[in-house]
């Protein structure tokens, strides 16, 4: 009977070896130049431990090279590739390493219905630079960005000229309301030109998150003041904790009814909150009451609705 090689020397002989990278880590973070795979003494390769190193990238580049590669091989292959080019010109090695090809297979998403394919590229390059805690924290924020945001912002081609904001993560949803209020279909020129800016759009914006979180820029300062401090007098702010933190409202009142509500801020998840956040607040303002029914799917995102209305009618005199 044939012998069963051991794991280890098929990765030694496939000139792989998974070990510690203290000394990779060291010597990439410290020179601040491109990596090369370090020989151990086994005669293998290290691999960094997880997360990889991070370098401040240029977020203009990448924002080009996710439209150029998205007419290769698809939004999520083009978002990928454009940050592994990045990181592969400035760190190297493991980068180097990876495939951007096996992200392909987010093409126009991931099946009917599912995650856009440019945040999944985005998501798997926020996988492989940061440890899983920050990774969740960084992948909800582009994640709300993307689903609050009108979209297409890079247009190096042109467009319709619409511009749509999808409430939604799901890649259905969002070409599907650009398609109906473009007027055009999926297999126009137009449509791909704008999945290519969204493409181009998704990079950007991760690769500012990313360095933001390393330290490399600064946040931007949220001011919610100056809408406090332009408030008419017939409109008050309210606020309650929903499942992702706090949801602020803004209610404006004709004389004792509530004409409108407007979702200030929150960090609800994008895609399961959005039934609350789009049937919510008609539903109150037609019962003219909070004692309504919640939104499938989204019972606390509703419940937080609901909570930060009542805050604010609790201020009007």
């Amino acid at each position: 009977m044939a012998n069963v090689e051991s794991r280890r020397e098929f990765l030694k002989k496939s000139g792989i070896f998974l070990g510690s990278a203290a000394m990779f880590g060291s010597v990439a973070m410290l020179s601040g130049c491109a990596s090369q795979p370090v020989d151990n003494q086994s005669g293998g390769i290290e691999i960094p431990k997880h997360p990889y190193p991070y370098v401040e990238l240029d977020a203009d580049k990448a924002e080009k090279l996710a439209y150029e590669g998205y007419f290769e091989n698809g939004c999520c292959y083009g978002v990928a590739k454009a940050i592994l080019t990045e990181l592969s010109d400035k760190v190297g090695f493991p980068y180097t390493a990876i495939p951007p090809a096996m992200f392909a297979n987010g093409k126009e998403g991931y099946g009917v219905g599912s995650l856009c394919g440019a945040l999944g590229g985005a998501v798997g390059i926020i996988g492989l630079c940061c440890p899983p805690d920050d990774s969740r924290k960084i992948v909800a924020q582009l994640f709300k960005w993307y689903a609050e945001t009108s979209l297409p912002i890079y247009e190096p081609e042109g467009t319709s000229g619409v511009k749509t904001i999808a409430n939604s993560v799901n890649c259905d949803i969002s070409v599907t309301k650009y398609m109906e209020a473009a007027k055009v279909e999926r297999k126009d020129p137009i449509r791909k030109r704008r999945c290519g800016g969204v493409s181009g759009d998704v990079a950007r914006k991760t690769i500012e998150l990313l360095n933001i979180h390393f330290g490399f820029a600064e946040a931007p300062k949220e001011d919610d003041t100056k809408v406090e401090e332009n408030l008419a007098p017939n409109e008050y702010i309210g606020q309650a904790d929903g499942f992702g933190g706090p949801v602020k409202v803004k209610v404006t009142m004709d004389g004792t009814k509530i004409s409108k509500i407007d979702i200030l801020s929150h960090n609800e998840t994008p895609g399961i909150s959005s039934p609350a956040f789009d049937t919510i607040p008609n539903a109150i303002i037609e019962a003219q009451s909070t004692e309504i029914d919640v939104a499938s799917g989204a019972t606390l995102s509703s419940k937080a609705i609901m909570a930060a209305v009542e805050d604010a009618l609790s201020k009007v005199k």
